[in-house]
């Protein structure tokens, strides 16, 4: 039986489809959970994927 081909998706690889991800940063609060702060992929910007735009076109060749 063939297989379905997957989707192409434009991921970015910097951070693999996943642009914000949750640090712990080591505060535990009296009701037992942690302190945490959200951190956004610089290469898409939180985007998850990248636009596919030729490195002379953004140069403004």
């Amino acid at each position: 039986m063939t297989q379905p081909t997957p989707a192409r998706v434009r991921r970015c690889r910097d951070c693999d489809g996943f642009p914000v991800v949750a640090i712990d940063t080591g505060t535990r609060y009296p009701d037992g959970t942690r302190g945490t702060t959200a951190v956004t992929c610089r290469a898409c910007e939180g985007a998850g994927a990248r636009s596919i735009v030729p490195a002379a076109a953004r140069s403004g060749r």
